[in-house]
């Protein structure tokens, strides 16, 4: 009995018709048991490879078809696909970096072991030792003189022809999704070479990477709802960190000036293509700078990422044309949003002013709201999701930046800006507040929001006040959101698209 390239083998009733996936894990099970009763063990603990895919490509790519190499190597992988020609069998085996032939012959494995090799089911793990060659048909190949297999595969592989498709499946079981859809591994093969390419890139800054806890005492760095749990010991809640810029900021009153952390970090809220409630963040901090350093710093960060690592500056996303050839626009919140509308858009403006025109952009609103905030909604609904960009968008709010220092003579205003590409916030900067009693003054304005009901207001962070008394340098502060940059690198749609094991509702 054989299989089709598909991996699911024919119906011993018919000969044709591949069995559902239940009797297919059934067989397999079966065929399991039989190596057992022979003495065969199913699941090896070791086997030593000495070449991979990519290597032999690259060595032999010259090899005529036909030709011999006279090398034995020892290579591995999952049995991908198969095809038999009575005395010969041609398999094909994925490692790491690609697929490997196996050009199989009776007359060199054997009777025994040749039969054995064609009873493997797609999906096995293999260890295969044999002579390089290239078959007469130009085809690359190993020719086995042995066959172990390492590991049985139980539950068949996705139909070849078709992958897998199921978007839920695919995020459920990524692992099958790794398997079927080559064009995955390979997003995530490039979102590993950014992170590593944005570690290099801040290490010749001379900025040192640093841990900080994930666990809060008080939800803090950022508005938004956090994950609440409890120290059984200290008989504490304790918040998952929600951002690490308190923690980041303390270590520049400590006395470093340039550090970094590439981060997790958990929000309470829905989940979208562009959210999930774990994310990565790079979050920096230095001394001496402000938000044009910060403005610099994003700038060349991603353009050194995105040449590096894709070896180009204009790429295309979900179809659009984005050019990241530096220098960005800087464009003010307050300009753009009275662009959309049509008219002025300011703190000129009265809170029923404002808010009328909220409700005549079908913007909703909540009592309690300033005018900060509804200016920066106006710009959400009008503006945001139209800026192809890249674009630094200046001059947020302050009531939407507890965080940030003021613009000087602007007390409504604050030196931040948020860099948007497709529509999408991809970072976030201040030139840092250092005023401790300014800062107290914001804390304590963010309580009575929280009393108020605003779940998504900061707590008091008494000691972080009690760190910035000891004095703080001035400063500048990034974070970039990694999935949305990797989303935007890799013309990805969807958040779960670069994320290996998004949240998903529970299985039924």
């Amino acid at each position: 009995m054989t299989a089709d390239e598909s991996g699911n083998r024919p119906s011993e009733e018919t000969g044709t018709a591949p069995l559902p996936a239940e009797d297919q894990f059934a067989a397999r099970r079966s065929r399991l048991e039989t190596l057992r009763s022979a003495g065969v063990e199913p699941y090896r603990s070791r086997f030593d490879i000495t070449a991979r895919s990519s290597e032999l490509a690259t060595r032999y790519a010259d090899l005529e078809p036909g030709a011999e190499t006279g090398e034995t190597v020892s290579v591995a992988g999952r049995l991908v696909a198969r095809r038999d020609q009575g005395k010969i069998a041609f398999l094909v085996i994925r490692d790491a970096t690609g697929d490997v032939q196996l050009f199989c012959r009776a007359n060199v494995l054997g009777e025994e072991a040749f039969s054995q090799a064609r009873d493997l089911d797609l999906g096995d793990w293999v260890g295969v030792t044999g002579e390089v060659v290239r078959t007469r048909r130009g085809e690359l190949s190993v020719a086995p003189t042995s066959i172990e297999l390492l590991s049985k595969s139980l539950r068949p592989l996705p139909e070849k022809y078709h992958g897998l498709t199921d978007t839920e499946t695919r995020y459920r079981q990524r692992y099958v999704d790794l398997i079927a859809n080559p064009d995955v591994r390979r997003v995530f093969e490039t979102r590993f070479r950014i992170m590593s390419a944005l570690r290099r890139f801040m290490e010749g800054r001379d900025f040192l990477e640093v841990e900080t806890p994930m666990l809060h005492p008080i939800p803090g760095g950022a508005t938004a709802r956090p994950f609440v749990t409890h120290h059984n010991t200290l008989d504490m809640d304790l918040f998952l960190r929600i951002a690490p810029e308190l923690y980041l900021k303390r270590l520049l009153v400590g006395g470093f000036e340039r550090v970094y952390e590439v981060n997790r970090s958990f929000r309470n809220e829905g989940m979208s293509p562009r959210h999930n409630p774990e994310f990565t963040m790079l979050e920096a901090y230095q001394a001496y700078t402000d938000l044009d350093g910060m403005m610099e710093l994003t700038e060349a960060l991603i353009v050194s990422v995105a040449e590096e690592v894709l070896g180009t500056l204009r790429i295309e996303y979900q179809g659009t044309p984005v050019d990241l050839t530096p220098p960005w626009p800087r464009k003010t919140m307050i300009g753009l949003v009275s662009e959309a509308a049509g008219e002025d858009v300011s703190f000129a403006r009265s809170g029923p002013e404002l808010r009328a025109l909220c409700a005549a952009h079908g913007v909703p609103v909540e009592q309690g709201w300033g005018r900060g905030k509804l200016i920066t909604e106006l710009f959400e609904k009008l503006v945001e999701h139209e800026l192809v960009g890249p674009v630094f968008v200046t001059e947020y709010p302050l009531e939407t930046s507890p965080l940030a220092r003021r613009k000087p003579g602007e007390p409504d205003l604050t030196e931040r800006f948020e860099l948007i590409v497709t529509g999408r916030e991809i970072a976030n900067a201040f030139s840092e507040l250092i005023d401790p009693q300014d800062q107290r003054e914001r804390f304590l304005a963010q309580g009575e929001a929280k009393a108020g009901g605003d779940v998504e207001a900061m707590g008091f962070d008494e000691d972080y006040i009690r760190a910035m008394e000891y004095g703080m340098p001035p400063c500048g502060g990034l974070g970039i959101g990694i999935d949305r940059l990797v989303m935007l690198l890799t013309d990805s749609a969807s958040i779960r698209d670069v994320l290996l094991f998004p949240h998903m509702r529970p299985e039924a």
